[in-house]
This record gives structure tokens, C-alpha cells and sequence, in this order.
């Protein structure tokens, strides 16, 4: 039998929806803390079971795209890692690496789409553009990823097929990060290889890449640093302006990625690190429900977190006013 995600009966709650005082609707799901020496502090749900990290595993084909002899750093580093704002400080370290790699957007195998940050996307519109592969979320990953054919001399017709140089190189790195084999392989919703792992693997390999020095003898680690201090310096490259993980890194030095279908990783400085899924597939609650993960953890503090929470879009409107929030609702430990 193929690997699934677990099941409903398999899951916790993770968070409900208030409305006036009553919980119009509960997210389901399972997350796992690992503690600063590797260690599971917190289970909730079925951790060991397999998920899709979507978008919560760029960071280990970033680090594969340096590993090909790539040398990302700054901004193109976390462009690499990116689910992008499409705004024009955006879209132009993507056009930096394409132009790195002498070729054009029209290399992109990366959906048509429209820029995820409002203003940009009105722009566009304003502006007579139509949806093209350069403000899609992902298109600074496939920028990376052509930027490594190019330089290897790998054919830049098929870099998405799971069997091509790069994309060997990325399950290889996620291995090498993780300690455990993929269990599964599918295709993202940008068209690249999407590998299968449970989040207990999916933290330990996020808390490697964010607990890496710079001074490590293995490049493989040296290249985690570089990604970890990248990100931390630029936040708004990872996501943008006012969106949750650019708010996150930006005011309380966590390193967070989101993925779609619900998923969420962070990790604290001090090395605490939380994976999730909501098993409905939805974002809205994954960060809040991370970083009360990390605060009962003791690796944020509950101040900090509570600071930022008008920035993350939690209220529950009605007739435009607050009437309730979206909140953690998980199992005392």
C-alpha cells in the first residue's frame, strides 16, 4: 500500500475559530518539538506518519542548488528558499539569476501566475502584464535550480524530472540532512519533485540547517549556514511585506517556512524546532500554532509572540470588526 498522511481519528486538535464566544470550526492535525540537542520534547498527533512538505522543503533544494557549485548568498540565497511576494525587489534577484545563468524567463517551468503580494499584483494588472512564470511564488527556486544546470552543464530542458542531476542532488541533500530515506516522491505544485518524510524527519533535517555554523569542515553544513544567516538577514525576501514568515523572521529571529496543504516549520535560536501539518490543508492557524509550540517550549517568549499577533491576520471579522480570533487549541503536555 502506498504511504498516505495519517487520518482524522490519527490527528489532534491543533486550533479552533471563535466567533462571539463560540468555536465555529476546529483544525485538526500533528506537530512534534524537538528540543536544542535533537531530542522529542512534544508530540501531538502522528508525527512519524509521511507528509508532502511542500513548500517547507525549499530550503533543503537551496542548499543542493549550492551544493552544485552554486555560491547563493544575501538575498538570491533566500530568493532560492523563497514562496515569494512577487514584488519588484522579488522579482528582480529572480531576474539576477536567470541572468546569471544567460537565459531567460522563458527557461521557467514554473506555472503561470499572478504575484501573492495585493499591491504588486495590481500593479501588474494596472501595468497590461498577464500571468507568466516570473511572479509565480516558487520562481526564484527554479531560477536557483537553472542557475546549477547552467553552471554543470546539465541540460536546463528536463531539470524538473525527478531523475535529472539537480533533482537527484536534492533528495540526496535531504537524506544527507535528514538521516532517513524519502518514503515517497511526488510532483509539487510548481511542477518540481516534492519527497515525501514524516515531520519528525522533516524538523530534525530543518533543525540541522538552522543550528549549522559557517565554520563546519563539511560544505554541506557550511552551505546550511549560509541559507540560515541569509534568511535571518532578509526576511522579506522569503515571503514579503506584512506576510507571516517575513513577520516572524523579521521580529523574533525564527527561522520559518511554510508549505502548502498546511505546513509549518520553525526553529528558535536556540536550536527549538517545530513541524506541522493541519490535516484540512489550511494555513490560516499553522503560525500561531507554531510559535505557541515554541513558547511552551521556552524558546520564545510569550510577550514577543502576542507583540506580532495583529500582523498575522487571526481576527474573525464581523461587519469588518473583531468579533472572535483563531487560536492554538492543542493537548496540555
Amino acid at each position: 500500500m502506498s504511504p498516505e498522511v495519517f487520518t482524522g481519528a490519527e490527528a489532534v486538535e491543533l486550533a479552533v475559530v471563535e466567533r462571539s464566544g463560540f468555536v465555529e470550526s476546529r483544525h485538526l492535525g500533528s506537530a512534534v518539538v524537538l528540543g536544542p540537542d535533537g531530542s522529542v520534547v512534544r508530540s501531538l498527533g502522528a508525527p512519524a506518519a509521511p507528509v508532502f512538505p511542500r513548500s517547507s522543503m525549499k530550503p533543503f533544494q537551496a542548499i543542493a542548488v549550492m551544493g552544485a557549485g552554486v555560491p547563493l548568498e544575501g538575498a538570491a540565497a533566500v530568493l532560492a528558499t523563497a514562496s515569494h511576494g512577487g514584488t519588484p525587489a522579488h522579482l528582480s534577484v529572480v531576474r539576477g539569476l536567470l541572468a546569471q545563468a544567460q537565459l531567460t524567463e522563458d527557461a521557467l517551468q514554473c506555472p503561470h501566475d499572478w504575484p501573492l503580494d495585493a499591491s504588486s499584483r495590481d500593479d501588474a494588472i494596472r501595468d497590461g502584464e498577464s500571468k507568466k512564470p516570473l511572479f509565480m511564488n516558487c520562481s526564484g527556486k527554479h531560477a536557483a535550480m537553472l542557475l546549477a544546470c547552467t553552471v554543470n552543464g546539465w541540460s536546463t530542458e528536463n531539470y524538473l524530472d525527478p531523475q535529472h542531476p539537480m533533482q537527484l542532488l536534492v533528495c540526496d541533500t535531504i537524506e544527507r540532512l535528514t538521516g532517513e530515506k524519502v518514503v515517497a516522491t511526488g510532483i509539487d505544485g510548481c511542477g518540481a519533485p516534492v519527497h515525501a518524510m514524516a515531520l519528525t524527519t522533516l524538523a530534525r533535517g530543518i533543525q540541522r540547517i538552522a543550528t549549522a555554523s559557517d565554520g563546519s569542515p563539511f560544505a554541506l553544513y557550511r552551505n546550511a549556514a549560509t541559507l540560515k544567516n541569509a534568511v535571518l538577514a532578509n526576511g522579506w525576501a522569503i515571503d514579503g511585506p506584512g506576510r507571516a514568515n517575513t513577520v516572524v523572521i523579521d521580529n523574533l529571529g525564527v527561522f520559518a517556512k511554510g508549505g502548502a496543504e498546511g505546513i509549518m516549520i520553525m526553529a528558535a535560536p536556540d536550536g527549538t524546532t517545530v513541524a506541522l501539518k493541519i490535516l484540512d490543508g489550511s494555513l490560516r492557524a499553522a503560525t500561531i500554532v507554531a510559535l505557541s509550540l515554541l513558547v511552551d517550549a521556552g524558546a520564545v517568549e510569550k510577550s514577543a509572540v502576542d507583540a506580532i499577533v495583529p500582523q498575522l491576520d487571526l481576527a474573525v471579522l464581523g461587519r469588518g470588526l473583531p468579533v472572535g480570533e483563531i487560536r492554538a487549541s492543542y493537548p496540555a503536555a
